[in-house]
């Protein structure tokens, strides 16, 4: 791994050589755009800017959606299919009608009895992935 200072430059840029783009190297790339996307949000009246590194995920509840870290939660003014949209290629994976998680914040799957999955959370929250959504989650984790 290399990393070249440019002391004219503005931002990173980051270039991934590579034999061919295959799944680990879009992976990689999908990880690296997650710094380069911020989602604006209201707290307390004023617009705030988060990065999605930090999201752990969204919840639409009663017509609203809301924005979940660490430390926050925080309303978004974006439907969840818009967010799922925009942020599928991103680690972001629907994982009920109502939810769409940050698969980077996820730290551990548990099967449950009715062939649903427990998803624990960075944070230590749990979160319950519907059966119609545990094959798509199988089919993009590594084995």
């Amino acid at each position: 791994m290399e990393i070249c200072i440019i002391e004219s430059a503005e931002r990173f840029r980051v270039v991934i050589e590579c034999k061919c783009a295959d799944a680990d190297v879009m992976r990689l790339k999908s990880h690296i755009a997650l710094f380069e996307h911020r989602l604006a949000v209201e707290q307390d009246g004023e617009k705030v800017f988060v990065d999605t590194a930090d999201v752990l995920y969204f919840e639409s509840v009663d017509d609203a959606t809301f924005l979940y870290t660490e430390s926050a939660v925080l309303e978004i003014k974006k439907r969840l299919y818009e967010l799922e949209t925009a942020l599928s290629e991103k680690n972001f994976l629907r994982i009920s009608k109502s939810v769409v998680v940050n698969l980077q914040k996820v730290i551990s799957l548990r099967p449950q009895l009715n062939r649903t999955l427990l998803a624990t959370m960075t944070n230590g929250e749990k979160l319950v992935i519907s059966r119609s959504y545990v094959k798509k989650l199988r089919s993009i984790l590594p084995h």
